[in-house]
């Protein structure tokens, strides 16, 4: 999320952390959720009903194989948010973890 007065040249270089299945991940600011998620390691996101796992297709919001719990809201389209201070993001491997 961009801050009120944050023109797009002040962003460039600016990183955000958030945690990702509880580690802690530093991307440049606008870096969309799927992006950071594939960038810690693994680009899985959830689990079919069948228990394949999914990664996001298509980018733009469509296919919702990039749904993941956000700050506590599940199915959350990672493709289409961006990267915020703070933000906690699980995924399939993370709640398969529990």
């Amino acid at each position: 999320m961009r801050s009120a007065g944050m023109d797009s040249a002040s962003m460039v270089g600016a990183e955000v952390s958030l945690r990702i299945d509880g580690r802690e991940v530093s991307v440049a600011a606008g870096t969309s959720v799927a992006a950071a998620i594939a960038m810690s390691g693994s680009p899985v996101t959830r689990r079919s009903v069948g228990g394949m796992p999914r990664a996001p297709l298509c980018g733009m919001g469509v296919c919702h194989e990039c749904r993941v719990c956000i700050d506590d809201l599940p199915h959350q389209l990672a493709c289409q948010t961006p990267c915020a201070a703070g933000m906690r993001v699980l995924t399939a491997q993370s709640q398969e973890a529990r």
